[in-house]
């Protein structure tokens, strides 16, 4: 079964969501409602703000559903960040790292990942070591 991925077209950007990804951080609408608003069709605006405004804030996705490409490049956006990772605990939700890291997982395999990501702190993803958000379903609370 091949991934759903919806793109969403302005005439320099195009905004991609894969929302098999999404783990409703609502960092997206709550960060820039003029863009991002679950409740219209469709829900995103890429005419709601700047260009750079937008790609700022798909930015901040911690599951990397939400990316973006520049129409006249072939290149999806990646992070600038080279040497330094921050983590952040969320409360009631996932350990967020920022930054370039790999994640060796228990099977020896590697994943490079980039910008940001979730990691579950609740037991319940079915995505583990990675939030799927299912901490909201849980009423997970730290």
């Amino acid at each position: 079964m091949s991934e759903k991925v919806k793109e969403y077209e302005s005439e320099d950007l195009t905004v991609v969501w894969k929302p098999e990804k999404c783990i409703h951080s609502e960092r997206c609408f709550k960060g820039l409602s003029e863009v991002f608003d679950p409740k219209a069709r469709p829900w995103v605006n890429v005419n709601g703000a700047s260009d750079q405004t937008i790609k700022e804030q798909i930015d901040k996705c911690p599951s990397e559903a939400l990316s973006y490409k520049l129409n006249n490049e072939t290149m999806e956006n990646t992070s600038d960040i080279q040497d330094e990772q921050i983590v952040e605990v969320v409360k009631g939700g996932p350990l967020m790292v920022y930054g370039n890291i790999k994640v060796k997982h228990h099977d020896g395999s590697e994943t490079s990942k980039h910008r940001v990501t979730a990691f579950c702190r609740c037991g319940a993803s079915s995505n583990k070591p990675y939030c799927d958000g299912s901490h909201k379903k849980i009423d997970f609370e730290s």
